[in-house]
């Protein structure tokens, strides 16, 4: 049976060579078949605002949104990452498998309505409540598989392996139960989670050692090993006091460490990297290694700016990530990379690289290019032979009423909230009309049902 052919008709979209006018595209298999610029729309064609390739998101903690909110109290004492980290370990000691898998479709289906269209899970929460284990190792994986699934967005999945409570080996603390595992255990979790995620569209199994601090020398050459050419992320440099107790174990800062014990290349994304030196950025980028970059979260936990401008003054490949979900909103990912540098800098257009170049449009063609690369899948075009993975914009929208070209994702970046993302195709398939997930009210009600459980 041959596959059917539909059209989509946008009234412009960025290509290959830069942005054309009434576009066609043919869409067959999932894929698209054909472009065609500078043609009318026929008829039985709706009319679609300008398009973009869908954007990924490179790192994800799904079950996190459910607690989006709940950490905004404050201690005792100064509140950190590390007094953050503590609510969420109360937080997940809540979570069944229904749980996550209500609260990973509730994300998803928000991702999908913000304009990413493949999201990076770092997933770490593998056993049940008490830290005892599933039947099934992949019972968690399959889990945020269905989420996927349900949804629609396209999944890299990155089991992480998590071993230790700090450097050196340090045993892990009882909060961290539901992580552990040892290597041989770890492999078997892989080839589980390949097993369950055989028949979901498009996915891609990665690999994650959880950070320096919860994996051994030793075990991170095992995992490396057992990764292949798939993707391998890991959190890196993300606080000060990482770095310090990287320094204290190693004689080296993380990143120094890394980049001299583990074959790092384009496989590798360094998930944060906030606190390096301008000779790491250098080996970084000479490394074709992605740097993961979550502003909302890394402002949200007060972990501090990455050294942007420099990295990408060295053809560094970056990409963003939505992390602990307290937000999903790509646009605001974007805007809120560039105004860190402008308010560290005390300046304007930081990461727009040439005189005239448009900032929001340089920064969504480098997070598209070096999130596809850090999730395991070509960059995405809208060209013949690849997903048909499309953004709409609304083009009634009072930002982008008068642009184009660039001009339209500047001011959707810098200028736009809600309802300027229109359309989302995935794979071919339309999740998202005017600016609504079709799923959202049945995934909708799940979750408030399993929230309202886990917070009674």
């Amino acid at each position: 049976m041959t596959d059917p052919t539909t059209t989509l008709w946008f009234e412009s979209a960025l290509l290959e060579n830069g942005w054309a006018r009434d576009v066609r595209l043919t869409l067959r298999g999932g894929q698209i078949a054909g472009v065609e610029t500078g043609t009318g729309r026929s008829a039985h064609e709706p009319a679609n605002g300008p398009a973009l390739p869908g954007l990924p998101n490179l790192h994800s903690h799904a079950f996190q949104r459910g607690m989006a909110g709940l950490a905004e109290v404050r201690g005792p004492a100064g509140d950190s990452f590390w007094t953050w980290r503590e609510v969420m370990y109360r937080f997940l000691q809540r979570l069944g498998p229904e749980e996550v898998e209500a609260i990973a479709a509730q994300a998803y289906v928000e991702m999908l309505e913000a304009g990413f269209t493949r999201v990076g899970e770092f997933h770490y929460l593998h056993h049940d409540r008490g830290g005892g284990a599933f039947a099934d190792p992949a019972e968690m994986a399959a889990r945020i598989a269905a989420a996927a699934d349900e949804s629609g967005i396209g999944l890299t999945l990155l089991p992480v392996f998590y071993a230790h409570s700090g450097f050196g080996g340090a045993a892990p603390t009882a909060a961290q139960a539901r992580f552990i595992h040892d290597v041989d255990g770890f492999a078997r979790l892989l080839e589980a989670s390949r097993k369950a995620l055989a028949g979901l569209t498009g996915a891609v199994v990665g690999l994650a050692p959880h950070s320096l601090r919860a994996v051994t020398p030793e075990e991170l050459t095992a995992l490396v090993s057992l990764g292949g050419d798939r993707p391998i992320h890991i959190h890196i440099a993300e606080q000060t006091q990482e770095v310090q107790d990287c320094l204290a174990w190693s004689g080296q800062r993380p990143v120094e460490w890394l980049m001299s014990h583990a074959p790092v290349d384009a496989r590798w994304c360094l998930v944060h990297a906030t606190h390096v030196m301008l000779e790491e950025i250098a080996d970084m980028a000479r490394s074709q290694a992605v740097v993961g970059l979550c502003p909302i979260t890394e402002a949200n936990l007060g972990d501090g700016l990455f050294l942007a401008p420099e990295f990408r003054q060295q053809d560094g490949r970056f990409g963003i990530g939505s992390d602990s979900n307290v937000l999903i909103d790509a646009a605001e990912e974007l805007r809120t990379l560039e105004y860190g540098q402008r308010l560290a800098r005390r300046n304007r257009n930081v990461m727009a690289a040439e005189p005239g170049d448009s900032t929001g449009a340089a920064l969504y063609r480098a997070a598209l290019a070096g999130g596809a690369q850090a999730l395991g899948v070509g960059a995405p075009r809208l060209a013949v032979g690849e997903p048909a993975d499309i953004v709409s914009f609304d083009p009634a929208h009072p930002v982008l009423v008068g642009r184009q070209g660039d001009a339209l994702v500047d001011s959707w970046v810098f200028a736009g909230r809600q309802g300027v993302v229109d359309g989302v195709w995935r794979a071919g398939v339309k999740r998202v009309s005017g600016g609504r997930h079709h799923a959202r009210d049945a995934v909708g009600a799940r979750y408030r049902k399993a929230m309202a459980g886990v917070l009674a």
